[in-house]
């Protein structure tokens, strides 16, 4: 009865990172650049990616595939705070909102499952190193990357769907910059315990399962690489997977640090600024990583760059003598 007296809501707050109007032109600024950082440099991966044909091969497949869904999420949350410092306007509408959440969890899902999937390839890759073109073959990695956005829109539609049911008092202030589902449901006037179980669940399947499947892939690999007689194979082999591994600490370690820092504090903001860690640093230091780490990665993006940076001088000259 209490939450059937309640008057629906047809728009929510986003109280952002601060309300000091002095330090929202930093963090405007901020967010501004760590956007187009990440755009550009996800941008260049794919674009390296389907441009050399040595990169041809699954784990890049996989690799093109994570830049693009880092750019989604991205996309997701960071223009919409920036509307809003720019407009001075903290207001999300409901369907909004609700959009907002859908997305964020079909493409952190997705992520997951992608990580997962790059460790199966790794794996396959240095344990069974002549049977790995037949194992992940095109079929598969095609199969592979369409199962797991299935199954993440799946993640995704299932919790929008159980907010449907639930009931939002007047005057619901998000202390986040964006609509964060866990953080959303604690306004309700609903009874969430349903909605627990199925925020449990899926954490369980896209995210203990994932971890699992990693853990396992590189407890294999780990063992086939100690069994190596040279010391330049096992540098090769491990060189191999550190790029990887580091994309995989960062995503999984950002995400357990919010999770942790919710428990140990009280403070909404302290969780809103942790969270940043976990919904925008990672799909930045991506590209950075697989750029740094990895050779082949490093001579695609200069052959690309060289490319852009001649056909930009023929135009230009084109527009000179034009």
């Amino acid at each position: 009865m209490e939450a059937r007296n309640q008057s629906a809501v047809s728009e929510f707050l986003l109280l952002g990172l601060t309300d000091d109007p002095e330090l929202q032109p930093l963090i405007f600024s901020l967010f501004l650049s760590i956007y187009l950082v990440t755009v550009l440099g996800n941008m260049l991966i794919i674009l390296a990616v389907s441009s050399d044909s040595h990169l041809h091969t699954p784990m890049y497949f996989f690799l093109s595939h994570l830049s693009l869904n880092d750019i989604c999420l991205s996309t997701t949350t960071v223009p919409k705070m920036l509307v809003n410092i720019q407009t001075q306007d903290q207001s999300i509408t409901y369907t909004g909102c609700l959009a907002q959440i859908c997305l964020v969890l079909v493409f952190g899902a997705f992520e997951s499952c992608l990580l997962a999937a790059m460790a199966y390839d790794r794996y396959v890759a240095i344990c069974h190193p002549l049977r790995h073109m037949v194992i992940i073959s095109t079929h598969m990695c095609v199969l592979l990357t369409l199962s797991s956005f299935f199954f993440s829109i799946m993640n995704g539609l299932l919790h929008s769907l159980m907010i449907l049911r639930l009931s939002f008092c007047t005057e619901v202030q998000i202390p986040h910059f964006f609509c964060e589902f866990a953080t959303l449901i604690r306004f309700t006037c609903s009874h969430t315990l349903i909605n627990n179980i199925v925020i449990y669940a899926a954490a369980c399947i896209f995210g203990g399962v994932a971890v699992f499947g990693i853990m396992l892939s590189y407890f294999h690999i780990v063992s086939s690489i100690l069994r190596m007689p040279s010391s330049e194979g096992k540098y090769k082999a491990f060189s191999t997977c550190g790029s990887h591994l580091s994309v995989v600490t960062l995503f999984y370690g950002t995400g357990l640090g919010v999770y942790l820092s919710s428990l140990l504090t009280d403070s909404s903001k302290k969780v809103a600024v942790a969270s940043v860690m976990y919904s925008v640093v990672p799909q930045m230091m991506n590209p950075f990583i697989y750029s740094l780490r990895n050779g082949d990665m490093k001579k695609a993006l200069w052959k690309l760059i060289h490319r852009i940076t001649f056909c930009l001088q023929c135009v230009s000259s084109q527009n000179l003598w034009g």
